[in-house]
């Protein structure tokens, strides 16, 4: 596997896009895992929609779903430089550098949205950020990654409570700490909360984070424009997520999530069982 990712890193990145779209299509073709679990987020997060509504954002969204996992594969085999010249527009730039200038240390809230890895070799230029890292099961792929995360000026950190613990003392001595809180956390690590319409268990890690260090939070996404690359964008989030209060704090990062997925709600990974514990539902994976 260390070797295919290899060799398929190096192809054009228009060759491995075609690859993905192609994918796409037969994952869309017949009644794949993927196109099934995507298609019950889509309904459950957008009720509103119309069959033929939900038809199309399923397609393209497993367009971009496709594509945003032969890219990682593509980042992971480049050169910090290549793949800062896949970015064309920074939107919001100064809202992330006024928040390194502040001192406060600063969390940077990433969905996994868009083209979530171009954002390591952008974050390097201005800070050396502490990061989680969890082992991938498969050795070779691990050692893929580890080689691409090795390459940027980032500290890797064990998903666990030392690893929390370093994070907090990072932040405290006013460092930058990278935080993907959309996935499902074990029932010790979350609450629930409302996302897209479901009161779904949701991670507190950000807001306990937040709430004890006062530090800076801003929401960063990387979004694919087919036309011209890729582009990020800034946002500050909400005062809420550094409540003392943890219901508030969650419910805040929640919205804000929201807000930031439905810029282009297609390039969202759909077709993670996130709203497999909802409260007081059966998983609706299983139904």
């Amino acid at each position: 596997m260390y070797f295919l990712f290899k060799v398929v890193s190096l192809l054009p990145l228009f060759v491995l896009q075609w690859i993905a779209s192609c994918i796409a299509l037969l994952l869309n073709s017949y009644n794949s895992s993927m196109k099934r679990i995507t298609e019950i987020n889509l309904q459950l997060a957008y009720p509103h929609l119309t069959v033929q509504q939900l038809q199309a954002l399923t397609k393209s969204s497993l367009k971009s779903q496709c594509m945003t996992y032969i890219e990682s594969i593509k980042c992971w085999g480049m050169s910090p430089e290549y793949n800062l010249s896949l970015l064309k527009n920074i939107y919001g730039e100064h809202y992330f550098t006024e928040a390194l200038t502040n001192k406060r240390g600063v969390i940077v809230v990433v969905a996994h949205f868009g083209c979530w890895e171009l954002l390591n070799a952008w974050l390097n230029q201005y800070s050396s950020p502490m990061i989680m890292y969890k082992p991938h099961k498969n050795k070779a792929i691990d050692r893929f990654i580890l080689e691409a995360r090795q390459r940027v000026n980032a500290t890797l950190v064990p998903t666990d409570e030392n690893g929390v613990r370093a994070i907090f003392k990072h932040l405290k001595q006013g460092g930058l700490t990278v935080i993907l809180p959309d996935h499902l956390p074990k029932e010790s690590g979350g609450i629930y909360s409302e996302f897209f319409g479901q009161n779904t268990l949701s991670t507190t890690l950000v807001s306990k984070l937040a709430s004890k260090t006062q530090c800076n939070v801003i929401g960063l996404s990387c979004i694919r424009d087919e036309i011209s690359g890729f582009n990020i964008h800034c946002v500050p989030l909400s005062d809420g997520i550094l409540s003392k209060d943890l219901q508030t704090s969650v419910d805040s990062l929640n919205q804000d999530l929201e807000i930031m997925i439905n810029v282009a709600p297609e390039q969202y990974i759909w077709s993670y069982k996130r709203f497999r514990k909802v409260e007081g539902q059966e998983n609706i994976y299983q139904i």
